[in-house]
C-alpha cells in the first residue's frame, strides 16, 4: 500500500476533495500508482492527512465512477488503471461535484430550496406513531429484505398508482437506487448474467455499480422515442437496463409501440430488463404511461422504484420487485447482507403509506410542479428570447435546455451554481461523448419556489450577461 501525501490548501478556493481526487488521479495517470495497488483506507488517509472521512469518500466516489479505481467488497480500493491506459471515454467528467452532500470542510454553496414539497409535519406523526406504538419492533434487528409492514404497503401502492401486481416476498428494500442495484447484482451474477446494456445518456451512479462488480457494460443511445432498440439487438446483452416512463435525463417516454417491441424482444431471447420507473408519478401532461412490468408476463421485468424524490431526498428508501425467474436466488444474494435502511424509517413510512399520506402527498406535488412548468415555459421566451429552448417538460424533476450563448455548458452551470440553481451539463451523464453542438442544461426548476422563479430567471440572464 503506497503513500498518499498530497499539500491541500484549504485557501485555494478548490474543495479539498477535489484537491485530492486531482493528486491521486494524476499519480495514476504518471505511473507511480501501478494497477492493482491497494489505497488507504478512507479512516487511515482522512487520519494522515487530518481532514474527514467525508472528504475522502468523495474523492474515492469521484476515482471510481470515473473508472481509475475500483474498490472489493472486505478489501479495500485498488488502483484499476495503469498510465498509459487511462479512460478517456468513460466516466471522464467530474459530475458528481454538483450532486453530492458536501462535509464539514467543502463550503456549499446557496441553492434554491422550496419549503412548499413536503409537509414534515404529518411525517413526524408517523415517526411519533412508531416510538409510540411500535418500540417492540425497534428492539429487533431489520430484516435483510426489508420490513415486511412496508414491503406490503408498497405492493398496495403499486397496485393502485401503476398497476403492477406482486406480493410482499417479491419485494426487496434498501438505502437508496444503488444499493438496491448492488443486490440485483448479487442476484445476476448467481445466474451468469453478465452482460449489461444501459441508456447513454443515463444514470451513470447506478451504471458505476454494474461495473464494480465486473459487469460487461454496453451504452445504447437514446433517441425521440427511447432507448434505441436497434442498438440493443445488435449488442444483444444478458440484461437491459431502461427507464422507458421518464427517461434520465433526457425526459423521453417510450412510446407503446417500442414498449411492446422491447417486451418482444426479451420474452422471446431470455432477456432481463431492469425497469428503472424513477418519479414516474409526477407526469404533467396527458395520461399515465403504463410501466413495463404490466404488459406482459413473458418478459422478466424488475421493477426499480424509490421514495427519495417523491418524499426527500435524506430518505433514502429505495425498492426492487423481482420477477419469479429471479426469486430463487434471493436468498443467496442476501445471504451476508445485512439491511442498509432504517428500520424506523421503514415502519414510519409503511404507516405514512398506509394512512393515504404518500397517495395525498404526490397529488400535491403534480399540482404544484405543473404550475411551476407552465409558468417557467412562459418566462423564458420573456427573459431569454430565443436564446433558450426547452427540449423536455413533460415530467419528472427536471427539464431539459438548450442554450445558445458563446458559452459552454460547464461555464454556464458555473454560473447558474453561483446564484443557487441546479443546471447539469448534460453531457456529465454521457459515457461515449457526442460532437459539440448547442450548450445543453438538465435545470432542475423544482427546487425553486414557485414565486421565486421570476427574480431567479431573471439573474440568471444577468450573470449569463445576455
Amino acid at each position: 500500500m503506497n503513500t498518499i501525501t498530497p499539500i491541500l490548501d484549504p485557501e485555494s478556493g478548490k474543495a479539498l476533495y477535489q484537491q485530492l481526487y486531482e493528486y491521486i488521479r494524476e499519480e495514476i495517470s504518471s505511473g507511480r500508482l501501478q494497477k492493482g495497488t491497494r489505497l488507504p483506507s478512507l479512516r487511515a488517509l482522512a487520519s494522515s492527512l487530518k481532514i474527514s472521512i467525508t472528504t475522502v469518500s468523495l474523492a474515492y466516489n469521484q476515482l471510481l465512477v470515473e473508472g481509475y479505481i475500483t474498490s472489493r467488497e472486505k478489501s479495500g480500493y485498488f488502483v484499476d488503471v495503469t498510465g498509459e491506459n487511462i479512460p478517456t471515454t468513460l466516466y471522464s467528467v467530474p459530475y458528481l461535484q454538483d450532486h453530492i452532500t458536501t462535509g464539514e470542510d467543502i463550503a456549499e454553496p446557496f441553492r434554491y430550496r422550496d419549503p412548499a414539497l413536503f409537509d414534515f409535519v404529518k411525517w413526524k406523526k408517523s415517526l411519533n406513531y412508531v416510538f409510540n406504538e411500535q418500540t417492540d419492533l425497534l428492539t429487533l434487528e431489520a430484516s435483510p429484505q426489508g420490513e415486511y409492514s412496508l414491503r406490503t404497503q408498497i405492493c398496495k401502492y403499486l397496485y393502485m398508482t401503476r398497476g403492477v401486481v406482486c406480493v410482499p416476498e417479491q419485494i426487496v428494500i434498501a438505502a437508496g437506487t444503488q444499493a438496491i442495484i448492488g443486490i440485483a447484482c448479487s442476484i445476476l451474477s448467481g445466474m451468469g448474467r453478465k452482460a449489461v446494456a444501459y441508456e447513454d445518456p443515463g444514470y451513470l451512479p447506478a451504471v458505476s455499480v454494474f461495473r464494480d462488480r465486473g459487469f460487461e457494460l454496453h451504452p445504447a443511445s437514446i433517441h425521440k422515442n427511447g432507448v434505441s432498440l436497434e442498438e440493443i439487438r445488435g449488442i444483444d446483452p444478458d440484461v437491459i437496463c431502461v427507464s422507458p416512463s421518464i427517461q434520465f435525463p433526457m425526459g423521453t417516454v417510450m412510446p407503446i409501440g417500442q414498449r411492446n417491441a422491447l417486451i418482444r424482444f426479451a420474452a422471446e431471447r431470455g432477456k432481463i430488463i431492469i425497469e428503472d420507473d424513477y418519479a414516474s408519478e409526477l407526469r404533467y401532461f396527458g395520461r399515465p404511461v403504463p410501466p413495463l412490468k404490466t404488459l406482459s408476463e413473458r418478459a422478466s421485468v424488475l421493477y426499480l422504484g424509490s421514495f427519495s424524490s417523491l418524499l426527500f431526498p435524506s430518505l433514502k428508501i429505495s425498492y426492487m420487485v423481482l420477477p419469479p425467474m429471479m426469486q430463487p436466488y434471493l436468498s443467496g444474494a442476501l445471504e451476508n447482507h445485512t439491511q442498509t435502511c432504517s428500520k424506523t424509517e421503514q415502519l414510519a413510512l409503511s404507516a405514512y403509506i398506509e394512512k393515504g399520506l404518500l397517495q395525498t402527498h404526490v397529488k400535491k406535488l403534480r399540482s404544484l410542479y405543473s404550475q411551476k412548468v407552465a409558468r417557467v415555459c412562459s418566462l423564458l421566451p420573456e427573459i431569454f428570447g430565443d436564446t433558450v429552448k426547452v427540449l423536455s417538460r413533460e415530467s419528472g424533476l427536471n427539464m431539459l435546455l438548450e442554450v445558445c450563448l458563446p458559452k459552454d455548458a460547464e461555464a454556464l452551470s458555473r454560473l447558474a451554481s453561483g446564484i443557487g440553481i441546479r443546471m447539469i451539463p448534460l453531457d456529465r451523464y454521457r459515457t461515449i461523448k457526442k460532437d459539440e453542438g448547442p450548450s445543453t442544461l438538465i435545470f432542475y426548476y423544482s427546487d425553486i419556489p414557485l414565486e421565486e422563479l421570476r427574480p431567479a430567471l431573471e439573474k440568471l440572464a444577468e450573470v449569463w450577461r445576455l
